[in-house]
Formats: structure tokens, C-alpha cells, sequence
């Protein structure tokens, strides 16, 4: 989705952007300090649309920051959407860099914490330390997660306002709701197999931040090591 409403031209936030940009907002919505209609004025004011979490959580209240919004609900088989769900954390799990990044970066660490908030809001399972991912085998915690959100939104959104989406469905039907011509191109598919996770380590701001931050790190760390190494040399010569 995030790809075919920029080609329509639309500025949109993702979940890495939800982060890197309001990393701070959402750490005090998502915690016990919580929220109130003002953050989400504040935080997208001069966004055009928002996707994924934390924000498809807060539809209603986002809904109430920006009355002339509207909600796109994508929709898809349960199955098909669990098996998505446990591809894209098995990519991430497996990802050598998004894993290191939350162990020598702090805002590495700033952004696990992020995400296990997160998850803990969607799922109310927390997550014990950034390379736990036992959260995503839980099949029946997610698929009911899924259904409560879907029927949640179906019955409550205003009916004027939502477009219940099947992404399968190319360009007509979303044109039509957002009133916008249909581009005269293919519908774009991205995110296959989570792949956009290795685009987001080569491309996003955050992750420039991430690798310079890794590497003082290194550097700090292999400096620590050879001065332990230089005085445990000293203490071995000594008398």
C-alpha cells in the first residue's frame, strides 16, 4: 500500500517512519503515560496517509484528528495473512544487520523497545529481548488479533469513509474511493516475502543512523578490548 499511495502521490509514513520520526510520541502513547487526540494532530498534520503500526491501532482516534480522512482496511484470508505475518519475522530474524543493530546501536536499542510496545499493544505478548521471536508462533493470539481489528473496523467506521481492500483488486477500486485517475501502470507489489526489510536497512535515514552508530561502537569496544589486554600484559610482567 505504501508504494501505490506515493504513486499516486501521496506522502506516506510507514512503520520505520512512525518510528524515526515520532519514535518518542509513540513510546508515550503506547506505554501508561498514553495518548490524547493532540499527538496525532501533531505528529501528522503534513502527512498524507499513514500505514501499518502503531497508527492502524489508533484508526478511530487518528479518524478524530482528521475528520475528512479515510480508511483503507486491507483484507485477506486469515491463513494466508498469518503465514505473511510469520514470513516477514522470520526475515527479520534472520536479518544479520536488524538483529546487531539493536544490540550496538542505541537507537537500535530505541527502536526494539519501540517494537516490543508495539507488539505488546497488538498482541499482549512482550517480547524478552531483541532476539525473541517466539511472539510470532502464538497462531491462534494473531489470527484473533487479525479478525478482532477487521470486524472491529467493518462495524464501526463510517461507511463513507472505509474501502474494505484486497490489494488483488489493482487500481480501480482505490482510485475510485481516494477520486483520483487510475495511473497507467501495473499495480506496484512490494514487501513479497518480506523483502522491503533489506530495502529499508540500504535506504532509510534511520539505518544510515544505525550503521554510523555501530561502528563507533565497534571502535569503542576494540579500543576497550586492547587496553584490557594492554594492563593484563603489564600486570603478567610485573615483578
Amino acid at each position: 500500500m505504501v508504494v501505490a499511495l506515493s504513486e499516486l502521490g501521496y506522502n506516506v509514513y510507514d512503520f520505520m517512519d512512525h518510528f524515526w520520526y515520532h519514535g518518542d510520541k509513540w513510546a508515550k502513547i503506547l506505554s501508561s503515560s498514553g495518548g490524547n487526540i493532540e499527538d496525532f494532530k501533531e505528529m501528522y498534520h503534513s502527512v498524507d496517509a499513514v500505514t501499518d503500526g502503531p497508527p492502524f491501532l489508533f484508526w478511530e482516534e487518528i479518524l478524530q484528528a482528521f475528520p475528512d480522512a479515510k480508511v483503507i482496511l486491507t483484507s485477506r484470508d486469515e491463513d494466508s495473512w498469518y503465514k505473511s505475518l510469520c514470513t516477514q519475522f522470520q526475515v527479520l530474524n534472520s536479518n544479520i544487520l536488524y538483529q546487531v543493530m539493536q544490540v550496538l546501536s542505541p537507537t537500535g536499542w530505541k527502536y526494539f523497545k519501540h517494537f516490543r510496545l508495539f507488539i505488546m499493544a497488538l498482541s499482549g505478548i512482550r517480547m524478552r529481548h531483541p532476539f525473541d521471536f517466539s511472539f510470532s508462533k502464538n497462531e491462534m493470539v494473531w489470527k484473533k488479533a487479525y479478525r478482532q481489528h477487521t470486524r472491529y473496523c467493518k462495524q464501526n467506521c463510517p461507511p463513507d469513509k472505509l474501502l474494505v481492500y484486497d490489494v488483488r483488486q489493482g487500481w480501480a477500486p482505490l482510485c475510485e474511493f481516494l477520486k483520483e485517475e487510475i495511473p497507467d501502470r501495473p499495480f506496484p507489489r512490494e514487501n513479497v516475502a518480506g523483502s522491503i526489510v533489506d530495502k529499508l536497512m540500504a535506504t532509510h535515514p534511520c539505518a544510515f543512523r544505525v550503521k554510523r552508530e555501530m561502528i563507533c561502537t565497534t571502535i569503542l569496544l576494540s579500543l576497550l578490548v586492547l587496553w584490557i589486554l594492554h594492563i593484563f600484559s603489564i600486570l603478567n610482567l610485573g615483578p
